[in-house]
């Protein structure tokens, strides 16, 4: 029934979900007070899972779109759940993405956590744990589950080792994810319960099996609403995007890092894995609502980001800017638009996890974040200057670089559907461009505010070994993006193609309310 549960001969998804937690239990057991021992474990740990993860991807097979190292074992059959097990070529992407920031934000807290570290250390493992299994899930109780592990590790991330309003910042986060979260879990328990074979059958929980059922068109109108309510607070889509600011002000670099570069995906990834799947009915008819959404998202976080005078929340108002373009990707319902969009989440993951550390690396030293307080840094520190410039230069969309190609395909399915929405959406770029430049502008080149800073150290070799694979993968995507397009283009095309037939049933509503604001489809 499973053709790649023997791909690699032993459960690599479950090792590799479950390896960090396993971690985190023995430094918890034994490794008190021993803080190079508990250091170094973590590091072993997220390093070996980094490499199974590699493992993983050269035994996928690249040209088809089934899952793939399927481990299915009953969980609680009175329930009708299991756990379910398996990867397909998006799940892949993005598990790469999540070990390699979870190995980087390691040596990158190194020395940076004074209070409390072995919980600290511990809060990622469990986080990274919750991440990988929310990727890996294929039935929907599993991938609940996993979802609210990975609110847990991060609100006391947030909570503990914050800034100072960091109490106000974890509630905040918590509430938000916590009510989309339970949208989420009563629209599970009804499908599942809905999509029985016979009354007296347990509850469908399985993925498999659901996108075989059929739900009526007002089942699926409530169904995708919860669904996508839960996973837009995740993105984060304008307007319930508030929380993001304050999270990312007050967490800590390395929470920073995981927030904007993995848990914003999650909100991404839910979509393409359930809303579109499971509900292609109302996933179409919610197109050009959707669609009007990203669009503010994109110029609202861009505007806001122009205007911000702390270099943390710059950051995080751009990463709403970003993730309007997964979005409008997503809901341009084509192959190009879709692929556009799985490549901006990895590479936004990539680019804004480097901006992060990169604010964190500078904080450490100046002990402030405010960009008029800063200037002309590029003298005592150099190689900051050139960092910061690459990875300005990446995010703001320059070809070559990552943050060009996913923005570059987003628009083009964009495109496809209609013309002044891509327009609209181009000019997120050129406003990008503005703020991301004038930052630079302002912080490495403005005269100098302080004397004091010629006596700092420039970034160490330890924090040019964290940013460094994150340079190497920046240009990997820019210069030879087939290596991922290669990756996820069956997924994307199945995606693509099972909601064709739908897009066709609905394409007269479509069409006239696309006319109606102007352009066409």
């Amino acid at each position: 029934m499973y053709p790649f549960q023997d791909q690699i001969g032993f459960p690599i998804l479950s090792v590799m979900t479950f390896l960090p937690t396993l971690g985190g239990l023995l430094m918890l057991l034994f490794m008190r007070g021993r803080p190079t021992l508990y250091k170094w474990t973590a590091l072993v740990t997220t390093g070996a899972t980094f490499v199974l993860s590699l493992v993983m991807w050269a035994y996928f097979d690249r040209y088809t779109a089934d899952f793939q190292f399927i481990e299915k074992v009953n969980w609680i059959p009175r329930l009708g759940t299991s756990y379910h097990m398996g990867v397909d070529g998006i799940s892949v992407l993005l598990i790469l993405l999540t070990t390699l920031l979870s190995l980087i934000i390691i040596p990158a807290s190194w020395n940076y956590i004074k209070d409390r570290e072995l919980g600290f250390f511990i809060s990622f493992l469990v986080l990274e744990t919750g991440m990988l299994g929310t990727f890996c899930a294929r039935d929907m109780l599993l991938f609940y589950f996993f979802w609210e592990i990975m609110l847990i590790p991060m609100y006391f991330i947030i909570g503990i080792w914050g800034g100072p309003r960091r109490i106000y910042a974890a509630y905040k986060f918590f509430l938000y994810t916590l009510a989309g979260s339970v949208l989420m879990l009563v629209a599970i328990v009804a499908i599942a319960w809905l999509a029985r074979p016979n009354p007296f059958a347990a509850p469908v929980f399985d993925l498999d099996q659901l996108q075989n059922a059929v739900f009526t068109i007002n089942v699926q109108f409530f169904a995708f609403l919860a669904f996508f309510i839960a996973f837009a607070v995740k993105v984060p889509m304008w307007p319930v995007h508030t929380w993001l600011p304050d999270a990312h002000v007050e967490a800590p670099t390395a929470g920073s890092v995981i927030l904007a570069g993995v848990l914003l995906k999650m909100g991404g990834y839910g979509i393409l894995r359930f809303c579109l799947p499971l509900f292609p009915d109302a996933a179409v008819i919610f197109i050009p609502y959707i669609l009007i959404l990203s669009l503010i998202a994109i110029i609202y976080g861009a505007m806001v980001s122009l205007v911000q005078k702390d270099l943390k929340k710059l950051v995080a108002y751009s990463s709403v800017s970003h993730m309007g373009f997964v979005t409008a990707g997503i809901f341009a319902f084509n192959l190009i638009g879709i692929e556009g969009a799985i490549l901006v989440m990895f590479s936004h993951g990539i680019l804004t996890g480097a901006l992060f550390l990169l604010v964190g690396f500078i904080y450490e030293r100046l002990h402030t974040r405010e960009i008029a307080s800063m200037g002309g840094m590029a003298t005592p520190f150099p190689i900051a200057a050139t960092l910061l410039l690459f990875f300005a230069l990446a995010s703001l969309g320059l070809p070559g670089l990552s943050g060009f190609i996913g923005e570059f395909l987003s628009l083009l399915g964009l495109f496809t559907y209609n013309k002044a929405m891509a327009v609209i959406g181009a000019f997120g770029i050129i406003l990008a461009a503005a703020y991301l430049l004038w930052m630079y502008l302002r912080v490495m080149f403005t005269g100098l505010k302080d004397e004091r800073w010629h006596e700092l150290p420039d970034f160490s070799l330890r924090e040019v070994s964290c940013l460094a694979p994150l340079m190497a993968l920046a240009v990997w995507v820019g210069v030879y993006p087939n290596t991922f397009i290669n990756l996820i283009q069956p997924s994307a095309n199945r995606l693509a193609n099972q909601m064709a037939p739908y897009l066709a049933e609905h394409g007269n509503f479509l069409s006239h309310l696309f006319a109606s604001l102007g352009g066409g489809s």
